[in-house]
């Protein structure tokens, strides 16, 4: 009787572990805000890239924005960046702007992965989970395609599993 309680109690764990996907560091980002909507304004946030430049949402006002929402110890993050480095490689001249908001970790840490990985996107540093707390983002990694007037058009929860998955969506807020 034992081993079958202790064998449910294991299959149930996991599956809570499978559906939730990467958690978010800490209490990041459990705060009572209510959490952005598809066709609504998307939040304006302004932080520091790891060289310290200051870079805010309103920045970007008048161009299509992907933002993707990612922790290094997170593997479906970390197995989507070729994909979104890909897509960047393709889009950025057609006026596509990404945005890689690293929850949570230090300067030295994403430094280090943008280099490991060769990633020329812009990767933004929400060292206290600011962002992610006005985003509402809970699991991890988590993408918003916003169109060029700021409106949240599309978003995705999980990881993207081909560059294609990604170009698919681009048709909500490329002109």
């Amino acid at each position: 009787m034992n081993r079958i309680l202790t064998a449910i109690l294991v299959i149930i764990f996991a599956l809570g572990l499978i559906t939730t996907g990467c958690q978010s560091k800490g209490d990041l980002n459990g705060g009572p805000g209510e959490a952005p909507q598809i066709g609504k304004q998307a939040p304006d946030f302004q932080f520091s890239n790891p060289d310290g430049q200051s870079v805010s949402l309103s920045d970007f006002r008048g161009k299509p924005v992907l933002i993707n929402f990612w922790q290094i110890r997170c593997p479906d993050c970390r197995s989507e960046m070729p994909y979104i480095q890909q897509v960047y490689d393709e889009w950025s001249d057609k006026g596509l702007v990404i945005l890689a908001i690293n929850i949570g970790e230090s300067s030295s840490e994403v430094s280090e992965f943008i280099k490991s990985y060769n990633l020329s996107f812009p990767v933004l540093l929400d060292t206290k989970g600011d962002v992610a707390e006005k985003y509402n983002i809970r699991p991890i990694p988590v993408t918003f395609f916003i169109d060029e007037d700021g409106i949240i058009k599309r978003m995705k929860i999980g990881a993207f599993i081909s560059a294609a998955e990604i170009e698919n969506s681009l048709s909500e807020i490329m002109p």
